[in-house]
């Protein structure tokens, strides 16, 4: 017996543990850890983790994966008390969330969770984030720690280019006839998908959030909102295009982004000039302008629409958002303004074998007398999941019926683009 029991090799040590309510919940979770460390991982319970933390036991451990959901928004406070302890004891933590609130993920991830990846996990994240937790830190002498900017800062790059005015942009409205509508998150994809329709010549892509109230594609992005905007805003007519330029910032190296103000400001605060010029600008330095709009018409809605060359009106398929067509029509009509140029999205469109949906989309049509051209399909919860995670569809979800609508619609417009500018040659 004693030679048996020798020759059985000694068990590899734990050096990652999923703490979470149920880890029967996070079937992917399993399938991920067992990928990356084969046997060397344990799985605990809210109730056991920070009595195991307390354990010599737990000093083999390099990282503890937290998996967390909506039902567990009630107990934040004992799951902050677990990351506390871990990071107390050097583990690092890994936080897994699957339609988590804003809030809540933001309160956790404020107490130090040191990588984060969203549930479902996509492909390869969770190898990536342990790689990422393995890098060693960098060493910093005295002088560095004083003179290098922070990581943050180094993550949220402003526009490298010089702008030299040497483009004749699309510009692209994207406006909600009511709330809920999704315009942001088309507005948010739309200009994504655009800045990487090619990986040898994608288009210079900017994306202007001129909701000054409730812009929201700063969160979308999880970009922060910097002062300058205020700055750039406030004084339109002494500004040129290199501080227009840094006063952006850029989105994983491909897309320029014009955030809303970091504070609540008035719609009316800037004038039809003063947007006409903030336009005029990004037209001439870049190749797309997408353009998020707020619900409200406000004076200087004429100046967007007369540079727009296409404007985007989304809407679903309700009687509010059929109420508000007339009366923008109506608006515009009597503005003399060029109505023509409206684009109407449907979205959360009846799904194709949806006859009765189809039959009622046609008959909103016909009795606003208007074209839907675009029909955009329910994206369900992982559209909520990308935005509150602050990253475009096509990072988390890129099989998602909503996003590859999306990236059709990106492509039909570059194509059309690029014809015309071929004859224009």
């Amino acid at each position: 017996m004693t030679s048996v029991a020798t020759l059985q090799p000694d068990p590899a040590p734990i050096v990652a543990c999923t703490i979470s309510r149920d880890v029967q919940n996070f079937e992917m979770l399993i399938d991920d850890m067992e990928n990356a460390l084969g046997e060397s991982w344990g799985d605990l319970s809210f109730d056991d983790a920070l009595l195991f933390l307390g354990q010599p036991e737990a000093s083999t451990l390099e990282f503890v994966a937290i998996a967390v959901d909506a039902e567990d928004e009630a107990d934040l406070t004992r799951i902050s008390e677990i990351i506390r302890t871990a990071k107390a004891r050097g583990i690092k933590v890994v936080l897994i969330a699957d339609q988590l609130s804003p809030i809540a993920l933001h309160q956790l991830l404020r107490l130090g969770a040191d990588d984060f990846v969203p549930y479902p996990l996509p492909d390869g994240a969770l190898n990536e984030a342990i790689e990422r937790l393995r890098k060693p830190e960098p060493v910093r002498i005295a002088a560095q720690v004083v003179t290098e900017p922070p990581a943050e800062a180094e993550a949220v790059a402003t526009p490298k280019f010089k702008a030299k005015g040497d483009r004749e942009g699309v510009v692209l409205p994207v406006h909600g006839l009511a709330g809920g509508t999704g315009s942001s998150t088309f507005a948010v994809n739309l200009a994504w998908e655009l800045a990487t329709i090619s990986k040898t010549d994608a288009p210079r892509v900017c994306l202007l959030d001129l909701d000054f109230q409730y812009g929201s594609a700063a969160t979308y992005l999880d970009l922060p909102r910097k002062e300058i905007v205020f700055e750039v805003l406030s004084d339109t007519a002494n500004i040129d295009s290199d501080t227009f330029l840094q006063s952006m910032l850029t989105f994983n190296d491909r897309l320029h982004v014009f955030t809303a103000p970091a504070d609540m400001l008035p719609l009316d605060i800037l004038g039809p000039e003063d947007i006409g010029r903030v336009i005029d600008m990004a037209a001439a330095n870049f190749d797309y302008v997408i353009i998020d709009m707020p619900k409200t018409i406000v004076a200087w809605t004429e100046s967007v629409l007369t540079r727009a060359h296409v404007y985007f009106a989304l809407l679903e398929l309700d009687l509010r958002s059929a109420q508000n067509v007339l009366r923008l029509i109506r608006a515009l009509k009597a503005e003399a303004l060029p109505h023509e140029k409206l684009r109407y999205v449907l979205n959360r469109a009846p799904k194709f074998t949806d006859l009765s949906g189809k039959s009622r989309v046609k008959r909103m049509a016909e009795s606003l007398d208007i074209a839907i051209e675009v029909q955009l399909p329910d994206g369900s919860a992982q559209v909520t999941q990308a935005n509150d995670h602050g990253l475009p569809l096509s990072e988390t979800a890129a099989k998602n019926p909503l996003r590859k609508e999306i990236q059709k619609l990106a492509k039909s417009l570059h194509d059309l683009n690029k014809g015309v500018e071929t004859g224009k040659a």
